[in-house]
């Protein structure tokens, strides 16, 4: 006998990473907000790290500041990381934030949404995926890549030449949900790391 269809929306959580000052993160995301919110089986809550107090440093007992992120990641069944390449890296923001939360990550799957020049941020999504996976998430094998994003959209942040990233965020987001709908039945059967 087959269980049925679960068919609650799943809770995409979009990371906005760059917090630099003129950063074309935003766009980026908006671009895939949209694009992602023409489904109808996603909840999506824009995750903007420039609209958090990211400390520099661990203090012995977490920080308070974080406490509002860490709920938001907690309550996601899914994230989409929307990143820059600075330097064949990711922002270190990016990575403090991440390290600020632990058991909120596990068993939910990470796709992304990455731009920069030549490589369109994917050496950044490589390292990632290292990082997530030692917190045991779930990382999604295709992504989005913007090489040269910026010259890909207007001043108004409408993109010029969409059909390739555009199915490229379709097939992310088609593995993204059923991974997240198979692994949000699993813990809530089975709860993770019980």
């Amino acid at each position: 006998m087959s269980r049925p269809a679960d068919d609650t929306p799943i809770r995409l959580a979009v990371i906005v990473a760059s917090t630099r000052e003129g950063r074309f993160g935003p766009t980026v995301a908006a671009w895939f907000v949209e694009h992602a919110s023409q489904r109808g089986d996603l909840e999506i809550d824009v995750v903007d790290l420039a609209d958090f107090d990211v400390p520099s440093r661990y203090g012995p007992t977490g920080d308070p500041a974080m406490a509002p992120f860490r709920e938001r990641i907690g309550f996601a069944d899914a994230f989409v990381v929307v990143t820059p390449e600075y330097n064949h890296g990711y922002p270190a923001v990016l990575k403090q934030a991440i390290d600020f939360v632990r058991a909120e990550w596990q068993a939910k799957p990470v796709g992304f949404v990455s731009y920069g020049g030549i490589s369109g941020g994917l050496r950044a999504v490589e390292q990632l995926r290292l990082v997530f996976a030692e917190l045991h998430a779930v990382t999604i094998r295709d992504a989005v890549s913007l090489h040269f994003g910026w010259n890909l959209f207007d001043d108004a942040g409408a993109m010029h030449e969409p059909e390739s990233p555009v199915l490229a965020a379709k097939t992310m987001l088609e593995e993204l949900t059923w991974f997240a709908r198979a692994l949000r039945t699993a813990r809530a059967e089975h709860p993770y790391g019980s």
